[in-house]
């Protein structure tokens, strides 16, 4: 059995997503497979080239 290979996340959907606690611009963390909101302190992770959206799911951002 192989390993299917990931799903590449469209960079243009960045441009249509916007943080759903602040309302604001997210940034693209390749290497982490993750969608940054500065302003909120949270990244959402990207799951199979999805990203999920929500708060729960979110890894909390620390200095």
């Amino acid at each position: 059995m192989t390993d299917a290979p990931t799903p590449e996340f469209d960079r243009h959907m960045i441009e249509a997503l916007v943080c759903p606690v602040t309302q604001t611009v997210l940034s693209y963390d390749a290497g982490k497979q993750e969608l940054v909101s500065k302003a909120a302190r949270l990244a959402f992770p990207i799951r199979g080239g999805i990203p999920v959206m929500l708060v729960d799911e979110a890894r909390k951002i620390e200095d």
